[in-house]
Parts: C-alpha cells; structure tokens; sequence
C-alpha cells in the first residue's frame, strides 16, 4: 500500500431503486468518511450522488460500495468504472462480496468481477421482464391505467399555449413544470 492510500478517505456509495426504500443497511458498521446515495436505477452511470462520489474522489481514497449490483447492474459500466477508478490510484471495495480492487488485482479477482456483475445484470433484464409481464397481465384484466397524470388540466392547457409562444424554450418549460422534455411533448402531441 502506497503512503498516498494510507491518508486516502473511505468514501461510501449506497444506491436503491426508489424513494421508498431504506439505504440505512447497505454500509452499516463501515467507516465513511464521506457517504453519497442515490435513489434510482442502477441501469446506467447517469445517476447524481454516483457522479458527484466520482468528482469526490481522489488518488489514494477508497470507493465503499455494498455490493456490486449496487454500484451498477450493467456489466460494462461496473467494468468501466472499476478499471477506471483503479488507474486513478482510488481502490474500489466491495463489501458483501468481500472483494477489493486496487489495479493490481490477480485474475480470480476479475473472473469475480465478471461473474457477479454479470449475475446483476441478468437479475435487473429479470425485474423488466416480470414487470413487463406482470403490466401486460393488468392491461388484459382492465386494471392498468399507467402512471399518475404528472399536469392537471388547468396545467396542460398554460403548457400547450406557452409552446406555440415565438422562441418558447422547451427544455426550459419542462424544468419548470416539473417533467421531462418528453413528457412535454407528449403533452403538447395529445388532447386530454
């Protein structure tokens, strides 16, 4: 270990699916210097906390992280940003899965990597799949409405007449009603 790693930070990332869940458990009884945490899909890297942890980072730090599936359930992008952080001097440790990457890890080590992220990204292409399933099931049945109506009527209308406006700024309107620029042109294309 390099004198550098021995004053580095542990910095700890923790990561659930969605709002209701509980990141408590995931780095219990570990010392963080400093703890991100996001509440979103691990699908892909464009996540905020994950991308504010990596602008965190520094050459000799330690990356926390419960488990693999935690910090992404895309093989590629685990792989990416494992080789990525290693080559910046920041080691990447694994908690449950009792692994850590410095960069000069044996090939068991890789094989591990492959494997598991390759199982966390099979687990996620299963929850698309049961969730496809289980929504086709409950639009057969008459029971699915989709989701909650993000704009009331009233909304609707004030976003519809500020599109035709000359020079109306989408993105702009979108942020301000609160939804993405797709939702917005889904809006402006439908009739309520």
């Amino acid at each position: 270990m390099t004198a550098a790693r021995a004053r580095g930070q542990v910095v700890g990332y923790v990561r659930v699916s969605s709002v209701d869940q509980n990141t408590a458990r995931q780095l219990e009884g570990i010392h963080c210097d400093k703890v991100f945490a996001d509440k979103c899909s691990g699908k892909d890297t464009n996540r905020p906390q994950l991308q504010a942890a990596l602008n965190y980072l520094r050459e000799g730090d330690t990356l926390a992280v419960h488990s693999m599936d935690r910090l992404s359930r895309n093989l590629h992008d685990l792989s990416g940003l494992v080789k990525d952080l290693t080559a910046q001097g920041i080691s990447v440790r694994f908690e449950s899965q009792g692994l850590t990457f410095t960069g000069d890890d044996d090939k068991m080590a890789e094989l591990m990597l492959g494997i598991l992220g390759a199982v966390a990204q099979f687990e996620r292409a299963m929850i698309r799949e049961r969730q496809a399933e289980g929504i086709a099931k409950a639009k057969k049945a008459g029971v699915y409405r989709g989701g909650k109506a993000k704009l009331s009527a009233g909304q609707v209308r004030e976003l519809r007449k500020r599109t035709k406006e000359k020079g109306a700024n989408k993105a702009a309107l979108a942020r301000e009603f609160g939804i993405s620029r797709e939702t917005l042109y889904q809006y402006v294309r439908t009739r309520q």
